[in-house]
């Protein structure tokens, strides 16, 4: 499995790329379907936490709510024109929440866990063994 790491603003256009490519796909081939657009929503929040290199680890929780808004975009119904796709999105942003909650609260845990296994090991390795 590769093991890249991305700087925050690589994590935040590797999430928002993915997510608009999924909502793309989702729409030509399922009609629109947002639970599974939400379903693919939380693997992609779990790659993004995974591969933020060390030092941007807070950024993942941040990216991948608009991320998720970006990917909407083409899956969101749209009335027609500016205002119509505008309210589709608030209206699917509002109806999938669990969905966006949930990505968020994945890439928040894994960054949180990955931040205080870094720390342990800082601390770890400046203490002084004991005999």
């Amino acid at each position: 499995m590769p093991n890249p790491r991305l700087t925050g603003l690589g994590s935040g256009l590797f999430c928002a790329a993915l997510m608009f490519v999924l909502g793309c796909l989702d729409q030509l081939m399922f009609g629109a379907s947002l639970t599974l657009y939400g379903l693919l929503f939380l693997p992609v929040c779990l790659l993004t936490a995974i591969w933020t290199r060390k030092g941007d680890l807070l950024t993942a929780p941040v990216v991948v709510p608009i991320a998720f808004a970006v990917g909407l975009l083409p899956v969101a119904d749209s009335g027609g024109g500016l205002a119509g796709r505008l309210m589709g999105l608030v209206t699917a942003l509002a109806t999938q929440a669990g969905w966006l909650y949930g990505g968020t609260l994945v890439a928040g845990v894994i960054a949180t866990v990955r931040k205080v296994v870094l720390l342990r090991r800082r601390t770890d390795r400046h203490r002084p063994p004991t005999r």
